[in-house]
């Protein structure tokens, strides 16, 4: 495994970007947006780069969503915890695609870099035992730093995060439960 990049959404990538990406390394995207966000795409990704779809929301689980969509907690970390106690498939399923992509960085987007994103880099940080502080410090790069309710809502999220539970009930196979665990001491 290599080095984990968090992203907003790679259609906005120019030719030049495209070649940074891989000058650092990175040889797979995870793409956690719904299907109609990736249809709505208009450039065509190179082909060094694998993409791995995995739609992170679950909007046919329309019950989850009715308390969070139309009234914009679903653009918050509000909805984090709920969201991993409703459907830890999806969350499960984002880092399985990102812990056993292949040699090379992986870069993970959806089409903000904020919040779904936040959740899975929240996840991957935790994993690893990293200081929840430094934690905050990262979800906060993309989100709004002068909203003290954002970074309340955030820590709150990783403060009450049950990872064990999230692990063993996202459907993670225990080689990529290993691998997620230890990805920080690992290279190829």
């Amino acid at each position: 495994m290599g080095v984990f990049y968090r992203s907003d959404n790679v259609d906005r990538l120019s030719p030049a970007g495209w070649d940074e990406l891989r000058a650092a390394g990175v040889r797979t995207i995870v793409d956690l947006r719904q299907i109609w966000e990736r249809d709505r795409d208009v450039s065509t990704r190179p082909d060094w780069v694998t993409t791995a779809a995995v739609d992170l929301d679950g909007l046919e689980n329309q019950e989850f969503w009715k308390d969070y969509w139309d009234n914009g907690l679903c653009g918050t970390p509000v909805y984090y915890l709920p969201h991993l106690e409703a459907m830890p498939e999806r969350a499960g399923s984002a880092l399985s695609a990102i812990v056993s992509a292949p040699p090379g960085g992986v870069l993970f987007h959806c089409m903000s870099g904020r919040d779904r994103t936040g959740l899975i880099a929240m996840l991957l940080l935790a994993a690893i035992d990293v200081e929840p502080d430094e934690i905050v410090d990262d979800y906060l790069e993309s989100a709004a730093r002068d909203d003290p309710s954002i970074e309340a809502a955030f820590r709150a999220a990783l403060a009450g995060l049950d990872l064990p539970r999230v692990l063993a009930e996202g459907r993670i196979s225990d080689a990529n439960r290993s691998a997620l665990l230890t990805w920080r001491s690992t290279t190829r």
